[in-house]
């Protein structure tokens, strides 16, 4: 019996038809992957509707790249996500990395949610200028000025609220291998 984080990722791949194999990165496409995969926890498209799993969609390919091979290599501290995605990750050669990157990050982008107006601006204010009293630099200086992302840095318009002020938590804790 398998015990541990891959044993969800065996019922996955049960699931989808899929055996659990490292041929599993050479002999299927990042679409397929995603579809019969990734969507079960991130949505069609990467399109995520629950706020425990980031959207993909739009996501740069850089980011997913990224995240990715530090989930393979055990590089993330957060537990919940270490646990589950290394095991989905330990499945991935670099080509197929590669193009679930180009996928996803070729999916139209979600649009943020409105919320309180005067939280909105004051995240604004912040993204744009910082909090230089505290040392905290204006996000839009690496994530762009649209959140749009860039390069290794990911997308944050869109995407869900509780999942960013998760990752927040998980920097300031230091679960994050990755803090920036």
């Amino acid at each position: 019996m398998i015990l541990g984080p891959r044993m969800p990722v065996i019922a996955l791949l049960a699931a989808a038809g899929l055996t659990l194999t490292p041929a599993l990165a050479q002999s299927e496409g990042g679409v397929r992957i995603a579809m019969q995969i990734c969507s079960g926890c991130h949505g069609v498209g990467g399109r995520s509707e629950s706020p425990m799993f980031p959207k993909l969609n739009g996501q740069t390919p850089e980011y997913i790249e990224a995240r990715l091979t530090g989930f393979r290599e055990h590089a993330r501290g957060e537990n919940t996500a270490r646990d589950y995605m290394s095991g989905m990750a330990a499945l991935l050669d670099a080509a197929a990395v590669k193009s679930l990157a180009g996928y996803f990050s070729h999916q139209p982008a979600t649009r943020g949610a409105t919320g309180d107006v005067a939280l909105t601006a004051k995240g604004q204010e912040i993204f744009e200028r910082g909090l230089p009293d505290k040392g905290v630099p204006a996000c839009a200086t690496c994530h762009g000025a649209e959140a749009q992302g860039a390069g290794a840095f990911p997308r944050l318009a869109g995407q869900h609220k509780e999942y960013l002020l998760h990752q927040f938590e998980v920097f300031k804790n230091g679960m994050r291998g990755n803090a920036p």
